[in-house]
């Protein structure tokens, strides 16, 4: 399939090139990075230097001139709104990893983002992309939004138990823990290393805006609070919920898990709480489940590589799912360790 990929040069887009360039069906033809045009995206990513010796980012108007199947945009929020419209009218499908397309309330955006959505006609077309939670929906789909990490590694942690009615949908509490590369390429004050190495952030809070789409997925009310640690890469999540049946035990909640991903490639339900590091460079997410019966309070874990399963990975499965392949082909199903 000839595929283009839009913010190529940032580091989701950098990690769809990646995992193009192991499918065997997504062939880039075009990738775009603005600042970068002209740039070798050898020279830019060495890491891509043997898959793409001599490709160079070009400006985003080539992808106008460019006869492609599939596009893969990595942008900033707010900038896929620009290009999705057209590419939609062109006949492309369209694998967006931002926000742009997630929420279904054209008004959220306004709430959270601070600005109208500017093609709010494609909000109800669009797919959300996590397909552990909408596979069959994703059956066929020509504009799919490829879910953030935050509320990825949420909802496959809590989902199965609201799904059941074993927890309460109301003072939900998600603490994340996230890599700086989840923050994307470019720097920051934040970012910066003297401020960032041996140090933990808490940030966004009260008004992060991967709030209103965790919340949407699971169709309850939570307190997010999310965390910048000095790694590159990774996501833990801790989440608590009250639970609505006080005879259910760890190991019950366990089996929850397991009944609900038997049948799910990427997710691995393991007995010990899992570790940031542990899925790294995979396409998995690894959950595990606590119940306190002293409190009668759920204890939900999970943990990914932000970039793969969070941001890259979960837009090729997505989009293997959609055109009917197998929901794991190009990607890697190893972390790497240690």
């Amino acid at each position: 399939m000839r595929t283009g990929v839009i913010g190529a040069s940032g580091y989701a887009g950098a990690e769809v090139l990646r995992l193009c360039a192991g499918h065997p069906d997504l062939d880039v033809v075009v990738a775009t990075g603005e600042s970068n045009a002209g740039k070798r995206v050898a020279q830019h990513v060495p890491a891509l230097a043997r898959a793409y010796p001599s490709m160079t980012f070009e400006s985003v108007d080539a992808v106008a001139t460019s006869d492609l199947d599939v596009v893969f945009l990595a942008l900033p929020h707010g900038q896929s709104q620009r290009h999705v419209p057209g590419l939609v009218a062109r006949g492309i499908q369209v694998v967006d990893l931002a926000a742009d397309f997630r929420l279904k309330a054209a008004e959220d955006y306004v709430t959270w983002y601070g600005d109208a959505h500017q093609a709010p006609a494609l909000l109800a077309r669009s797919v959300y992309g996590l397909v552990e939670r909408h596979r069959e929906e994703l059956a066929g789909a020509t504009l799919i939004a490829a879910p953030g990490c935050y509320p990825t590694a949420s909802a496959l942690a809590l989902g199965p138990f609201l799904d059941r009615g074993l927890v309460e949908r109301r003072g939900i509490i998600v603490n994340a823990l996230s890599g700086a590369s989840g923050a994307g390429r470019a720097p920051s004050d934040r970012l910066h290393f003297s401020r960032l190495a041996g140090n933990a952030e808490a940030y966004g809070l009260l008004t992060h805006r991967h709030t209103p789409e965790i919340e949407q997925e699971l169709d309850a009310e939570l307190l997010f609070t999310p965390h910048l640690v000095p790694v590159s890469r990774g996501m833990l999540v801790s989440a608590y919920a009250p639970i609505a049946a006080r005879s259910m035990s760890s190991e019950n909640a366990l089996e929850v898990l397991r009944e609900a991903y038997v049948n799910d490639p990427c997710v691995v339900v393991v007995d010990e709480p899992p570790t940031l590091k542990d899925p790294l460079g995979s396409n998995l997410c690894l959950v595990s489940a606590r119940v306190d019966a002293r409190t009668g309070w759920l204890v939900a874990l999970s943990s990914l590589d932000n970039l793969v399963k969070g941001a890259a990975g979960q837009a090729v499965q997505a989009w293997n799912v959609a055109t009917g392949r197998n929901e794991t082909m190009g990607l890697p199903m190893t972390g790497v360790t240690p």
